[in-house]
């Protein structure tokens, strides 16, 4: 998809998305949404995309680490229910609870017991989520391995990505068929009517991110809410020009 068109239909959707953060506000809606899908799938940008232009302090992306000592002795869904939103606020999740299904499955980290034991609770963990009023939305972002690869590559190529390539993405690279098994397990004990999987393709990511956002805009309710009219009366003054006395600002970058 051309960069041009890209910006153009993401420019009026996040006109929509911004609307949708005051309705959360004023009503005090409580919205999740987990961004779940291949490494290389394009997460981050999907994430970006959906809350660049909101208040952050509002809006917060929650990507947790590996657990620490004291959380691999919790309940497992302990650490993420701390994350979870109040009032007025909208919460993503780049990889979430999911992560038991998908990575730990797959890559040994989790035992068959403890993903069995995940996939028989977490419907139920969920369906109390919903039940309690949070607005729940559960996207996994798919990418041929053709793809996969391609942008792997370009992370190792580009020092500005080398961050973004773990180890857990390179032992991966093998093992697309084992994912996708796993996938598909998660999603026929995990697709439930009051908490639904949505697949969007990500091959091509501009193209990906527009059809998450629009999906995500319109499976809400009219969150239409006029913003409150402000004042602006005119200054009465000339405008004063920055000053300074006991330090001064450094020097300009220069122009050429």
């Amino acid at each position: 998809m051309k960069g041009k068109e890209y910006k153009a239909a993401l420019e009026a959707m996040r006109e929509e998305l911004v609307a949708m953060a005051r309705w959360v506000r004023v009503t005090g809606q409580r919205i999740v949404v987990l961004f779940e899908g291949r490494d290389t799938a394009g997460k981050g940008g999907a994430i970006r995309a959906m809350s660049e232009k909101l208040n952050p302090r509002q809006c917060r992306t929650v990507a947790l680490g590996t657990p620490t000592e004291a959380e691999q002795g919790q309940w497992y869904f302990q650490r993420y229910i701390a994350h979870l939103p109040t009032t007025g606020e909208i919460v993503l999740f780049d990889r979430s609870w999911y992560n038991r299904a998908g990575v730990e499955k797959v890559m040994g980290f989790a035992t068959d017991s403890q993903v069995e034991q995940f996939l028989d609770q977490v419907p139920i963990f969920e369906k109390m989520l919903v039940d309690d009023g949070i607005l729940l939305f559960k996207y996994w972002l798919g990418a041929d391995q053709e793809k996969q690869e391609e942008r792997l590559r370009e992370r190792l190529e580009d020092p500005l990505k080398r961050w973004k390539l773990s180890p857990i993405d390179l032992a991966a690279r093998d093992k697309y068929d084992a994912y996708t098994a796993a996938r598909e397990e998660m999603l026929r004990q995990t697709h439930t009517e009051w908490a639904p999987w949505t697949l969007v393709d990500f091959n091509d990511q501009k193209r990906g991110r527009l059809t998450l956002v629009r999906d995500l805009l319109d499976r809400l309710p009219d969150t239409a809410v006029e913003p409150p009219a402000i004042d602006f009366p005119d200054l009465g003054c000339k405008p004063l020009a920055e000053s300074y006395g006991a330090i001064q600002p450094i020097a300009n970058y220069p122009e050429n």
